[in-house]
């Protein structure tokens, strides 16, 4: 080409260290790329040296092309066709004013996202950097574009990276499997070999990013999970299952979203979500403390074994179906759940009767009407005690053990006053109570920690006693006839953040014994008793309460409720003061062909978001395979949720697939028929499949 007045040239030297080869191509495949894109401009190559001359503009985008593919070349990543046609498409956007920004070609092609197995994954387009970008700046991120985008293959690279980098402890992978309705019952096989063909791009795409070997060892241990939608919604419990309020225990479906729920530092945390969840295979979850409640086989556990305990690692988030068939280790239990880190603080009530004295009366006292109050005790520090903590009572001693707790007499008083011990137990419903029928009234049992503690207090003092055991910390253990007062016992020593276990002594001439092992966290006394709490101390305190799961049994199938609630760790306290929860912390989570989602699974999945957690959606919204009337979740979402704060939408168009180029002209061939003829990827808007064509 001949150089005209308005013309010009330029001329580019490349480095000596660099092979032109690297910037030509074999067999100049790049250089004739770039001829092709501006054929317009000549272009020559002697030695190192490439010279353009042409339009002003065109001779300044092909300099600025040869300077990012030296950009690029520097760091060590390779220059493609693709790549070289992608730059110059960049280019051209820019100084065409088609694309804000001021990310540059090299920029792009050299941010790499993850190395693995002798390959680096590295967005290939500027709106593919702006979406990886996106996943690093956002917490919920929509990744909407059509096939061969890359939007699931970048999200999962960016999954891998976080739980490299341990900013997640988790991946969690799923998509819906609308091709079978999600009634996978009819399919042969198992549950795997079922829900394979809905998932095997995931797990293709794991394979690429992953040692193979390594992945059913995560798998196995929960780091990863990969499961249909269907599979994921059904964290739940029965709705007649007990939770803990502030008010004390409510069925879980009888929470509407507001309500407050005990956490795991036993303060009140609002529920976020109430999610029904139709009838649901349950099975029974115990502890070898006794303990027990029930839940679906996807619902969620915190738990964590000897090995991660010892080695200092977080807690692991494991499904009940998870965990069957592997709770032993040898020996050991496998699985240690979290306890309360704090008392559990319901509101401070009113009572009529000091609540150590209470217990003591509870313990050693005789509650009947028919006589004077005694209260029975080798103890003189208890008489001493229970007479300062009841106003108006004289503690008298008549024989032995035997106490009789007379009222104070005042000048005038007649014979016919009642005792104020009979009266304060007559309010609280306790007269008559004999040792086998003895509880601890509400009042007592749903009040300060304070009001329990010394409610046990004053039990330990009366009928327990600190059990030493050489070269192991202290345990105690109390008795008494009353299964009532049995698990009142327990309540209260699970409601500090302690265990207790009971056993039953059979006895033939009287009523059975129950004896209840209790183990109480530091820093919670249980005696006052000065002789007790000498040898509770000396014996090194209660140690360390810990709860482990001891089975996991089939309960049949019931009616089902999920929720989620605020707390930072998203536990709730559920049955005999158990921890679990809903919700997915510490965790990647990608939702794959959401556009095959409706809005009440959309909703659904957005809202199991936990603590330090990221989602990243993808799908194409012009292939939606829902049953005709159904709307996609995915395009409603973009209504719902654009420009909500720490939620981003990138969208990515046939300019950035990065298969077949092809696939980018039939996705562009779609776009065009569907605005001519007003269709929908081909066929006329609400128009059934079954009647297209007729």
């Amino acid at each position: 080409m001949t150089q005209t007045p308005s013309s010009t040239s330029a001329r580019f030297t490349v480095p000596a260290k660099h092979p032109m080869v690297e910037v030509l191509g074999s067999g100049d495949a790049l250089l004739r790329v770039i001829e092709k894109a501006f054929p317009e401009a000549d272009i020559h190559v002697r030695g190192n040296e490439i010279s353009a001359t042409g339009e002003p503009a065109e001779v300044a985008l092909i300099q600025r092309l040869f300077d990012e593919m030296m950009l690029v070349l520097r760091t060590g990543a390779p220059m493609t066709e693709d790549a070289v046609e992608r730059s110059i498409a960049m280019l051209k956007a820019t100084q065409g004013g088609e694309v804000d920004g001021e990310e540059t070609p090299a920029e792009v092609l050299t941010q790499n996202i993850l190395s693995s197995r002798g390959r680096t994954i590295r967005p290939k387009t500027l709106n593919q950097k702006r979406y990886v970008d996106a996943i690093d700046k956002h917490t919920i991120v929509f990744g909407i574009g059509p096939a061969g985008t890359g939007k699931t293959y970048l999200a999962m690279a960016k999954a891998v990276q976080a739980l490299q980098s341990k900013q997640v402890n988790r991946i969690i992978l799923t998509r819906p499997a609308v091709e079978a309705g999600e009634r996978l019952g009819f399919l042969p096989g198992t549950l795997y070999e079922k829900i394979d063909p809905y998932l095997r791009p995931l797990y293709d795409a794991l394979h690429d990013m992953l040692d193979p070997d390594s992945i059913p060892r995560l798998m196995a241990a929960g780091t990863i999970e990969v499961a249909p939608l269907a599979y994921m919604r059904g964290r739940s419990q029965p709705v007649w299952t007990n939770v803990l309020t502030p008010d004390g225990w409510r069925p879980i479906g009888g929470l509407q979203v507001g309500d407050l729920v005990v956490g795991s530092d036993g303060e009140p945390t609002p529920v976020l979500g109430v999610y029904p969840q139709g009838e649901r295979d349950i099975y029974r979850v115990s502890a070898q403390d006794g303990a027990w409640t029930l839940a679906c086989g996807e619902h969620l556990w915190t738990v964590r074994t000897r090995d991660d305990a010892r080695r200092d690692k977080p807690w692991r988030v494991l499904e009940t179906q998870e965990m069957i068939g592997n709770l032993r280790a040898g020996h050991a239990h496998r699985y240690e759940l979290p306890m309360l880190t704090a008392p559990v603080e319901f509101p401070g009530r009113d009572v009529s009767m000091d609540p150590y004295a209470l217990g003591l009366l509870l313990g050693d006292g005789c509650l009947t009407d028919s006589t004077t109050p005694s209260f029975s005790t080798e103890d003189q520090e208890l008489a001493d005690v229970l007479e300062n903590a009841l106003p108006g009572i004289a503690v008298r001693h008549r024989s032995g053990p035997d106490h009789v707790l007379d009222r104070v007499k005042s000048p005038g008083d007649v014979v016919t006053i009642e005792n104020p011990v009979t009266a304060m137990l007559r309010e609280l419903d306790l007269v008559g109570a004999r040792s086998h029928s003895e509880c601890v009234p509400d009042d007592y049992l749903y009040n300060s920690a304070a009001v329990r503690l010394a409610v046990l207090q004053g039990l330990l003092d009366s009928d327990g006693d600190p059990v030493t055991q050489e070269d192991r910390t202290c345990r105690v253990r109390f008795s008494t006839a009353s299964v009532l007062l049995r698990d009142d016992v327990i309540a209260l020593v699970q409601s500090l953040g302690g265990v207790a276990s009971t056993r039953r002594r059979p006895a033939q001439d009287r009523r059975d014994t129950h004896d209840v092992d209790i183990r109480l966290p530091e820093g919670i006394e249980p005696f006052r008793l000065a002789r007790k709490a000498e040898t509770y101390r000396e014996a090194g305190g209660g140690g360390h309460p810990m709860r482990f799961i001891d089975s996991i049994e089939p309960a049949g199938r019931e009616e089902t409720v999920c929720i989620q609630v605020a707390a930072e760790d998203s536990l709730y306290v559920t049955q005999d003061y158990l921890l679990t929860h809903n919700t997915l912390n510490d965790a990647f989570i990608i939702l794959d062909e959401a556009q095959n989602t409706s809005p009440e699974q959309m909703k659904m999945f957005l809202t199991r978001l936990g603590f330090e957690s990221k989602i990243v959606i993808t799908g194409d919204v012009t292939q939606v395979d829902l049953p005709n009337g159904t709307k996609s979740g995915l395009r409603q979402v973009q209504d719902i949720l654009e420009g909500l704060d720490d939620v981003h939408f990138s969208r990515l168009s046939s300019q950035d697939v990065v298969r077949h180029k092809l696939v980018g002209r039939i996705v562009d061939a779609y776009e065009k028929y569907d605005t001519e003829h007003g269709t929908e990827n081909g066929t006329h808007k609400g128009r059934s499949r079954e009647n297209q064509g007729k």
